[in-house]
This record gives structure tokens, C-alpha cells and sequence, in this order.
């Protein structure tokens, strides 16, 4: 499996996560309550460090694709997203570890990155299956991954410590590669 490829469109760039990515990503990382909702730190230039750091040991491990977000539109860098738990004998694997600077929000950007993502990890990869994991408290993710047509498949209670310390509830969204040949022919990306 080819762990290093870039993904775009003309609205935004997915470029392999490198070490260097941290000085593109700090002046977004250190936006407040960025990740309130993820367990990932990158609230500190440490914290931002190790981040990067254990996304590109996963990518070693090949369990994870890391990727740095630029939207063409603004010519900024926007922030991170990745594939992430692949599971090659199962032929499933997550979208998550995503976040974007607060500028981004609500301006189609995440809808072209799930796209570009989606249409690769189900045509280029050969998976048949993408999950999604997002805190039950985060209703504006969890209406992204709805409107790309995943399906909310259960609740893990209290299974991830957060940060603040806080346990979180995690829901578990699903998307099957013949749900998704159906949900794209009808989706309309903004640009």
C-alpha cells in the first residue's frame, strides 16, 4: 500500500504530513479550543510536535496516512486530517485526526477533503469500508459525516480521555464503498 501520495482538487491540496509541517501548523493549532473534542494536544508548540511526530511513526507503521490540509482558495494551509486504524485484512480504515483553523469552518473545505478522501480510499485503495469517530458533543462533525451519508452505527461509552480529562462518548459512523457510489453521484461540492 502506497502510504505517500497527495490528493486535490481545485479547492484544496491533501500533502503527505512531513516533520517540517509543524511551522505551517502552529499558527492554526494555537487557535483556542481547536481540538476541544479530540484527545490529540496540539495547543502547545510540544504538544503540536509530538503530534506530528506520532502521526508520521503510525504512517511507519503503516496504520495511518497523515496528510496537511492547503486550501487554494484562501492560499493558506488549513490544518490536518488522516487515514488512520487501516485495516488491510478487513478492508476497513478511519478518516479522522482531522481539524481546521476556525477560518475554515463552514466554508466547504471539509466537504472536498471527505470527497477527495472517500473517492480514493474506496476506488485507489480497495476498501470497503470508512468509519468515522467523533465525540457524541460534537454536532457539527457529526452533521459533516451525515451529510456525506454515513450512518451512525453506535455509541462507545466513555472510552477516550480527552485532554481536560474529560471521558468522552464516542459515535461510531460508517459508510459502505456501494452506500457511497450512490450518496457521491448526488453530492454537490461548493466551491
Amino acid at each position: 500500500m502506497k502510504t505517500v501520495f497527495t490528493l486535490e482538487d481545485e479547492r484544496v491540496r491533501l500533502s503527505p504530513l512531513q516533520s517540517d509541517s509543524y511551522e505551517a501548523l502552529w499558527p492554526i493549532a494555537r487557535q483556542e479550543k481547536l481540538v476541544q473534542y479530540s484527545p490529540g494536544n496540539v495547543a502547545s508548540p510540544e504538544g503540536l510536535k509530538a503530534y506530528v511526530a506520532a502521526a508520521l511513526k503510525q504512517q511507519q507503521q503503516q496504520s495511518s496516512i497523515p496528510f496537511i490540509i492547503y486550501d487554494k482558495v484562501q492560499q493558506a494551509y488549513a490544518g490536518t486530517t488522516r487515514y488512520m486504524h487501516i485495516d488491510k485484512k478487513n478492508n476497513v480504515l478511519h478518516i479522522g485526526a482531522t481539524w481546521i483553523g476556525k477560518e475554515f469552518h463552514g466554508s466547504g473545505l471539509n466537504d472536498h477533503m471527505k470527497f477527495l478522501m472517500l473517492n480514493h480510499a474506496f476506488d485507489e485503495m480497495g476498501f470497503e469500508k470508512v468509519e468515522f469517530r467523533i465525540d457524541e458533543r460534537n454536532i457539527k462533525s457529526r452533521k459533516a459525516v451525515e451529510k456525506l451519508g454515513a450512518i451512525l452505527e453506535g455509541t462507545l461509552r466513555k472510552n477516550v480521555f480527552l485532554e481536560d480529562g474529560f471521558k468522552r462518548d464516542t459515535c461510531c459512523y460508517g459508510i459502505l464503498k456501494e452506500e457511497w457510489a450512490a450518496t457521491r453521484k448526488e453530492f454537490t461540492l461548493p466551491l
